[in-house]
């Protein structure tokens, strides 16, 4: 992990990641309706770095701010999914996890990388090209995470991602 500080304080952090394994999926026809669509703008695949990550292309930035998935269909889908549209270096994204316990989360960074990868992969962005990716605004929590994929689409060598973050919580345990 590599950490950039701006007078003494952590303003920005980026990590690697695992290289996921890519797989196709197989209950499309389930995923698109319970997200109220007909179609993905890209293959719909799933990217697996510890999370199980489901990527479906939107045609643009307010179809995926207008989304409103049924959220108990896909929590029977068991994976988290990632709905996104964008070009270029500028990409927004939803990540729907009910099956985890996240109806929506505001950022998620283990679907950040494989975002990238996606797009490299199906020839969105170029490999090695650092991406922005804007999440959680519908929550109002909004974020903003930086992704990026080194290699090719035969041979993966890096993701890194990276972004700062803010305290929204803090709590203690105690124990007996």
């Amino acid at each position: 992990m590599a950490l950039e500080r701006r007078d003494g304080q952590i303003v920005f952090g980026r990590m690697q990641q695992p290289i996921p394994t890519i797989e196709p999926y197989h209950d499309e026809t389930e995923l698109l309706a319970a997200l109220g669509i007909e179609a993905s703008a890209l293959p719909i695949e799933m990217y697996i770095n510890g999370p199980a990550h489901v990527y479906v292309g939107l045609t643009g930035e307010q179809a995926v701010a207008a989304l409103r998935p049924d959220l108990h269909r896909l929590a029977d889908l068991e994976v988290c999914i990632n709905c996104f549209a964008g070009r270029g270096q500028s990409w927004k994204t939803r990540m729907f996890g009910p099956a985890v316990g996240v109806p929506e989360d505001a950022a998620t960074g283990s679907a950040a990388g494989p975002l990238a990868l996606h797009l490299a992969r199906h020839g969105q962005i170029d490999f090695g090209q650092e991406i922005e990716i804007r999440q959680g605004e519908e929550i109002g929590r909004p974020s903003l995470l930086h992704a990026r994929v080194t290699g090719t689409p035969e041979r993966v060598d890096l993701i890194e991602v990276g972004g700062s973050a803010q305290i929204v919580a803090q709590g203690r345990f105690r124990t007996g």
